[in-house]
């Protein structure tokens, strides 16, 4: 026993031996543009830039602000007007400025229409940027909605939306939807995008989970309604482009600390090596009161 002992010391005292901290350095990655721009049918554009920020890198309110991109040339383009976008800026909850090119004042004489395609146009430290899309036509109908108890031992108030929705005949109808309570923003759900591979010209009934906040810790009281909420639905129909986006992003997020998943490339319909998306939407909204 006592040589087996001996052997069993030598042992981890050889493979403690080995041990070596390795330090690998980092290439510095470079900036590049990331685009969210996107255009609703009844509404104008709106167009968010930015600077990309480095994987590893700390993050700040000071490094978020300046990574906004200003000065740039905007423009958008439905085949026949084209419009130049204005720089604004608004403040977030937490005091932060945030930058964005849309439409000054409000300017109704161009904004989102049904069946039309978009080209977004961009000019922002010396490159130039390309992007097209369009706003489809509305696919997907909403014919009815209604709430249900769900029974859940540790929340009484707890609900959910079901809706009946109608998909038009033909594959290649793509949607993203968004969920809003009471006076909050839409926020889109943890799987917001689906296509028609399965329900193609059917009528199906479905819950809706609740939007989900990505920079929140996900729980599973996130995904389901309260007693006494108003809820605003919106669905839209969009193109194949924005839902591949989408997609792969939302496939990405979900991967985030999995050692097992693939390495997923985010699809961009922005060109010259820009990050982002430009999006048409085409929504329709029903609201429902769950009653306390």
């Amino acid at each position: 026993m006592s040589i087996l002992r001996l052997l069993f010391l030598f042992i981890l005292v050889f493979l403690s031996s080995c041990e070596k901290d390795i330090d690998i350095e980092l290439d510095a990655s470079e900036s590049q543009l990331v685009v969210d721009a996107t255009i609703e049918n009844g509404l104008t554009p709106v167009v968010f830039l930015s600077k990309s920020l480095d994987y590893f890198g700390k993050i700040d309110s000071t490094k978020l602000s300046a990574s906004f991109v200003r000065n740039a040339k905007v423009s958008i383009s439905n085949g026949t007007q084209e419009i130049t976008l204005k720089e604004d800026s608004l403040r977030s909850p937490e005091g932060a400025r945030i930058y964005f090119y849309s439409v000054r004042d409000d300017n109704r004489d161009f904004i989102g229409q049904l069946n039309t395609k978009y080209t977004l146009r961009i000019t922002a430290e010396g490159k130039n940027y390309q992007a097209e899309t369009s706003i489809p036509s509305v696919t997907r109908r909403i014919d009815s909605l209604w709430w249900e108890k769900l029974p859940l031992a540790d929340d009484t108030n707890a609900a959910r939306i079901i809706i009946r929705a109608t998909d038009k005949p033909g594959l290649g109808d793509y949607i993203r939807y968004f969920t809003r309570i009471n006076q909050e923003a839409f926020l889109p759900g943890f799987n917001s995008v689906f296509d028609d591979q399965v329900i193609d010209g059917t009528t199906y009934t479905i819950p809706v989970d609740r939007g989900f906040n990505k920079n929140a810790q996900f729980a599973d009281s996130l995904t389901y309604f309260k007693r006494g909420d108003i809820v605003t639905i919106r669905l839209c129909n969009i193109d194949k482009q924005t839902y591949d986006f989408w997609r792969t992003f939302e496939f990405s997020f979900q991967s985030i600390g999995n050692p097992f998943s693939s390495p997923t490339r985010i699809l961009s319909n922005v060109n010259n090596g820009a990050l982002g998306y430009f999006g048409g939407y085409g929504c329709q909204y029903r609201t429902l009161v769950i009653p306390k």
